[in-house]
């Protein structure tokens, strides 16, 4: 078994444990419940029926946690745990994340896929519209890239739009990210991402998961996720959201995990603009640089802005040179202009540009 699973534990309660996480009707508190009646996840497993009933548990989660389904699905959780790079945290253990802990329904099991010594390093959480627009996208990427360089895990949901361009941007510039995933660690979703995740583990990053390694993706999975993003993290930061997007459930959330809420503004025309305007109203951050995040946080050792650039970046060299409107400089530059937007957002971020009354300057 991986080391990370070798705390004092014996074979047989970390069996009962798995038996435990899967069975229908039992979360967080239950669990918990049912080790702290019993003294042991063993001990539970083998109470009489009328002992479950007594704790107020369902009939069906005393009835099903014999069943050949239970059974099986453990055992294959514990030969998951015997491959390399597959570990088990749980709420017990001293490598359990702090932060986490501190939750009031925090995960038992946490199942975890890549370098599970992460989850204790400093974390943003980013978070977004799966369908989020370009600039959206090209702006959450920036983001991601100048947070990962100051130190931060980039911790988000692996969905669709904001939260892959995340993942991805933070991996791009050699960061560590973390994807939480809203189904089980065997059952990826959504598939699109597969390489993603494949792609984090592989450079040392981590993708995790509460849910048994089989689970599907449910509905009801998602916003349990989303108290995990929230909870690993120092802060939560929403890129781009409409007013049904559930990146607001993961602020609200966090908002009440006592986590700072970060959110970008955009035009009163965006409906994908909304989500944030509304969270701004409500007390977030207004966000437009990196230095709106990281004075929140100076007080994280482990924190420290990138370091000064020793070379002119190309568009930075052509507006020393003279001011120039997107246009010109696209033109100038010989970039597309949505490439060229890109750049300068980044570059705007990291505080080398500037952009006044239409034209952009380079910072002195």
């Amino acid at each position: 078994m991986n080391p990370i699973n070798s705390y004092a534990i014996s074979p047989s309660e970390l069996e009962a444990r798995l038996r435990l996480h899967r069975l229908p009707d039992v979360g967080p508190k239950r669990f918990r419940l049912l080790i702290e009646a019993f003294g042991s996840a063993s001990k539970a497993i083998s109470a009489p029926a009328g002992a479950w009933r007594s704790l107020g548990l369902p009939p069906i989660s005393a009835d099903a946690r014999r069943s050949h389904e239970i059974r099986d699905g453990a055992s294959q959780a514990l030969a998951w745990l015997e491959r390399p790079d597959q570990h088990l945290l749980m709420w017990d253990q001293p490598d359990y994340p702090a932060l986490l802990a501190q939750i009031y329904d925090a995960p038992p099991l946490l199942f975890i896929a890549g370098d599970p010594a992460i989850l204790e390093k400093p974390q943003l959480a980013m978070v977004g519209s799966r369908r989020a627009s370009r600039p959206g996208m090209d702006t959450a990427a920036a983001f991601a890239r100048s947070l990962a360089g100051a130190g931060f895990v980039i911790t988000s949901g692996l969905a669709l739009g904001i939260d892959g361009a995340a993942h991805q941007a933070a991996l791009d510039v050699g960061g560590q990210t973390i994807g939480v995933l809203g189904t089980g660690l065997e059952n990826f979703y959504p598939q699109r991402h597969r390489r993603l995740a494949a792609a984090m583990i592989a450079q040392g990053s981590a993708v995790v998961s509460e849910f048994p390694l089989d689970a599907a993706p449910q509905a009801a999975n998602f916003p349990r996720r989303n108290r995990i993003i929230s909870g690993l993290s120092l802060g939560v930061l929403v890129v781009e959201a409409s007013m049904a997007s559930g990146s607001l459930i993961t602020a609200k959330l966090a908002a009440e995990q006592g986590r700072e809420v970060y959110a970008i503004p955009g035009s009163i025309h965006h409906p994908g603009a909304k989500g944030c305007h509304q969270l701004i109203r409500d007390g977030a951050v207004l966000v437009e640089t990196i230095e709106h995040i990281l004075e929140a946080l100076r007080g994280w050792q482990a924190l420290s802005c990138p370091a000064p650039i020793a070379v002119a970046h190309p568009l930075v060299a052509l507006l020393r040179a003279a001011p120039h409107t997107s246009e010109a400089l696209a033109i100038a530059s010989g970039r597309p202009l949505a490439q060229l937007l890109a750049a300068l957002t980044e570059l705007e971020l990291e505080g080398q540009v500037i952009c006044e009354n239409g034209r952009w300057f380079a910072r002195r």
